[in-house]
């Protein structure tokens, strides 16, 4: 329950942080350029400052919320997936090692 609902939340600071960064004004304007005239609601300076604090701390709340549902996810795991795997071979291992004796320098393999 608790992490369907940090997930969701999750995604809806996605979105308000992705509008965020795209209203903010750019080199090239970006989206900011159909924000509207904004400077009477947010002062002379326009909304950059505001944008800037608000994008801050929507990041913020991203960030902290990522690293609980981490925490929350990993927590919740006891188990992995290696520990379900069940290990079958059919290679039997050898019992002994007899060792090869290497040819004589007199002799030579025949090679016809």
């Amino acid at each position: 329950m608790t992490t369907s609902f940090l997930l969701i939340v999750q995604i809806i600071l996605v979105v308000i942080l992705v509008i965020a960064v795209l209203l903010q004004k750019s080199s090239s304007i970006g989206l900011g350029a159909y924000s509207g005239s904004n400077e009477s609601v947010f002062g002379a300076k326009g909304p950059s400052a505001f944008l800037a604090k608000a994008t801050f701390l929507i990041g913020f709340l991203f960030v902290s919320n990522t690293i609980t549902l981490g925490y929350l996810y990993s927590s919740s795991a006891q188990t992995s997936v290696v520990d379900n795997m069940i290990e079958t071979t059919n290679v039997v291992a050898p019992t002994a090692v007899t060792p090869v004796a290497a040819p004589a320098k007199d002799e030579t393999p025949a090679t016809k």
